[in-house]
């Protein structure tokens, strides 16, 4: 990865960007980091690897925008963004993917992340993502957005809608029991087939599908 240094306009006010990363792979965090600091436009604050880490940072806040690779030590960039959403954290989020599978772009944007950049491409894409994402905007690769917007919620029956709903407002899977006559033992099983439909594998991941959509509808 190369970048053009001499860059020194400032991106927000009069300060630089900043900036955190996690990422697990240390070549890639290095790489990043030269680019960065190759640019006046941007300031890396630091790195993690883990997804507990990272979360732990957004929580403290202080940064800008996060660049977060797919794949961190303990946990996948699916479930980073779910926690984000399940904890309502105030923070803006980059995915530099290194898999061009269309799978990830779309749960990304399901999810919430605000950019999606390829460790492949040009670095000017990346300086140019994390502009677009720290003035609030959304940015991610102009290919493949009709596909993005057939979202598995539109396919699920009246009845997983519903399900999915309770799930969002709280419910346990006692209480889905209690109040519509099935056994919680159904109940799970009603809730794995619909994990399957969503393609998430947690409630948590479920729930951060459902309310990105919903706010999506009433924005």
């Amino acid at each position: 990865m190369n970048s053009k240094p001499g860059k020194t306009s400032k991106a927000i006010g009069d300060r630089r960007i900043r900036i955190v990363v996690a990422e697990r792979n240390p070549f890639v965090i290095s790489a990043l980091r030269e680019m960065l600091e190759c640019d006046g436009r941007f300031e890396l604050l630091g790195s993690v690897q883990s997804g507990k880490q990272f979360l732990d940072l957004a929580a403290k806040g202080g940064f800008d925008v996060a660049i977060i690779g797919w794949k961190l030590a303990d946990m996948d960039g699916a479930d980073v963004l779910a926690e984000v959403q399940s904890r309502k954290l105030d923070v803006r989020i980059t995915v530099f993917s290194n898999d061009h599978d269309i799978g990830i772009l779309k749960q990304c944007v399901r999810l919430g992340a605000q950019g999606y950049c390829f460790q492949f491409d040009d670095p000017a894409i990346l300086f140019e993502t994390i502009l677009a994402v720290s003035h609030g905007r959304i940015c991610i690769p102009s290919i493949d957005i009709a596909r993005i917007n057939e979202t598995p919620l539109s396919r699920l029956s009246v009845r997983e809608r519903e399900l999915l709903g309770v799930l969002a407002d709280g419910w346990t899977n006692l209480q889905i029991a209690a109040r519509t006559g099935i056994s919680e033992n159904t109940v799970k099983y009603h809730l794995k087939n619909l994990y399957g439909k969503l393609g998430v594998r947690n409630r948590a991941m479920a729930i951060a599908l459902y309310s990105g959509e919903t706010r999506q509808a009433t924005g």
